[in-house]
């Protein structure tokens, strides 16, 4: 694993904000944990509901484990605030398990980046609503969302 910078950088404009943020979406609706790991730092530290993550190895086996439950995994990130190397974000995703259940999981993340625009502190809590499947509204094909695919504030979350 590597070490390479991820633009954009701190300190954060709006416009550079809201890009990270993107960037963030895209990979992880990718659902490639290695690929995802590669925009923390190696020795990142994450809280993540009761769960506590600290380094690449241990981001990529939390997100082996999550998208092996969270099937059909899709997200939506919208940028919240930021300040200097810290983002805040609000986001929702939806995803069924094994047994075909649905689920929307809404959430709040802050963020903390390195000079080289890694991140080195995620802090997420996050809370699940069981919904039918006739209730998902996001419908785009498994991996980015569409430039054309409405955000949470556009679809009323």
């Amino acid at each position: 694993m590597t070490d390479a910078p991820r633009p954009p950088f701190p300190p954060f404009t709006r416009e550079t904000a809201v890009q990270k943020v993107r960037l963030a979406e895209d990979g992880w609706n990718s659902r490639d944990p290695e690929k995802v790991a590669l925009a923390y730092t190696v020795d990142s530290r994450w809280r993540n509901r009761a769960e506590f993550v600290t380094g690449r190895d241990e981001i990529i086996a939390f997100l082996t484990r999550k998208w092996a439950r969270e099937l059909d995994y899709r997200l939506i990130k919208e940028l919240w605030a930021h300040d200097g190397n810290r983002i805040a974000v609000r986001f929702a995703y939806e995803c069924h398990d094994d047994s075909g259940n649905w689920f929307r999981s809404y959430g709040n993340e802050n963020w903390e980046f390195d000079d080289a625009g890694l991140m080195r502190l995620r802090y997420a809590c996050i809370n699940d609503l069981p919904i039918k499947e006739s209730e998902r509204l996001y419908h785009w094909p498994l991996g980015r969302r569409p430039d054309d695919h409405p955000g949470l504030s556009d679809l009323g979350l």
